[in-house]
């Protein structure tokens, strides 16, 4: 009997072992088929410059040096289930202007900002179905330092109209995406838009960028108290196009983006824009709509249906034109037009912005090798 059990204790030893080696085996074989994923990045800070001097010029002029600092970082992981793709993008510029044509010599009267950027970017993408996939994105933008608005030459003091998160956006969106090597659109019934601004006295003077105060709200209280933050919830799409040595030493990049809010109709309160076009209503209350200075409320009662969404829609369009004479020297060219309703302007061009920029710039770039 006693050998038996010696047997039988031997036999199960064996299996065990045997047991064992197979799921080393499996787990060896799982971790073969299951590759781990691979950074690929791509950093490119870069200075840009451009300037002009006038002097005794009878055509006259306005001397100006104008530098740019920029910084742009693509870091991408990239698995075999996902893609994480990480994008930083900011910028900073001054320029140095002689407003009153003065400065013989050799003085610069007047210093104002020529760019300002923060513009950061997470996505997470899973591919599901052939070029149709679904993603996660997290989006932020605001800037650095304060933007003023300048009553004319003379003025060098200006209105603060902006500041450091003052606006700020931040954008989650849960999308379908169609991707393509070269360009994608994503598509979303579900994102939010949070908008900042902490900066009291900018509320206090009128810039709100639809964040909506309490309806008792009154700059001149000294109980007030301020709301910095609005949470939309809407529709979003998104598309770019991002194109290599289109041709031979110039690349091409192009983005739109459209947020629609779903509260933006109650916040516009259209039937009482038609109230005050007609006269029944001296001065607005529900209405969180600021007119700009080329507007009046009988336009906007004259829109129809589809007008109205459209009016309602935030737009942000970018395109971008690089032309690389060397490995460290290329000439820029950018144009970023925005439409937003809850910034009411500043002179005639009310709610929409325009950002435009030429150039040459000094870079560098460090790259890691794309990943497999």
């Amino acid at each position: 009997m006693k050998t038996s059990f010696i047997h039988s204790a031997s036999s199960r030893l064996r299996l065990t072992a045997l047991a064992l080696t197979l799921l080393a085996s499996a787990s060896a074989f799982a971790q073969e088929e299951k590759p781990a994923g691979a950074w690929a990045t791509s950093t490119t800070p870069a200075l840009k410059f451009s300037e002009s001097m006038f002097h005794n010029w009878s055509k006259t002029g306005t001397s100006q040096l104008d530098l740019n600092l920029t910084f742009f970082g693509n870091y991408k992981y990239t698995h075999v289930r996902y893609v994480w793709d990480n994008i930083v993008d900011l910028g900073f510029g001054q320029a140095w202007q002689d407003l009153d044509n003065s400065a013989q010599g050799g003085r610069f009267e007047s210093v104002r900002k020529s760019l300002d950027k923060i513009d950061l970017t997470s996505a997470l993408s899973w591919k599901a179905y052939k070029d149709w996939g679904a993603s996660f994105t997290a989006n932020l933008k605001s800037q650095f330092a304060p933007g003023y608005e300048y009553a004319g030459a003379g003025d060098n003091e200006g209105k603060m109209v902006s500041s450091f998160f003052a606006p700020a956006y931040l954008t989650t969106a849960l999308s379908f995406e169609y991707k393509k090597p070269d360009w994608s659109v994503a598509l979303s019934f579900l994102t939010g838009k949070t908008t900042f601004v902490f900066n009291n006295d900018l509320i206090d003077s009128g810039y709100t960028y639809g964040v909506v105060q309490d309806k008792n709200f009154n700059p001149a209280d000294p109980d007030r108290k301020h709301t910095h933050a609005y949470f939309g919830l809407g529709s979003y799409v998104k598309a770019q196009y991002l194109k290599k040595d289109l041709l031979p030493s110039l690349d091409l990049y192009a983005r739109i983006e459209l947020f629609y809010d779903y509260r933006k109709p109650k916040l516009m309160a259209w039937d009482e824009i038609s109230q005050l076009a007609d006269g029944t209503l001296a001065t607005p209350s529900d209405c969180e709509y600021k007119l700009g200075d080329d507007e009046t409320w009988s336009d906007l009662a004259s829109y129809n249906w589809i007008q109205r969404r459209v009016f309602e829609t935030d737009m942000d369009f970018e395109v971008k034109l690089d032309y690389r004479f060397s490995s460290h020297i290329a000439a820029n060219l950018a144009l970023n037009l925005k439409w937003d309703t809850d910034f009411s302007g500043m002179g005639r061009w009310g709610h929409l912005q325009v950002y435009q920029m030429a150039g040459l710039q000094v870079f560098f770039s460090w790259k890691t090798p794309e990943a497999k």
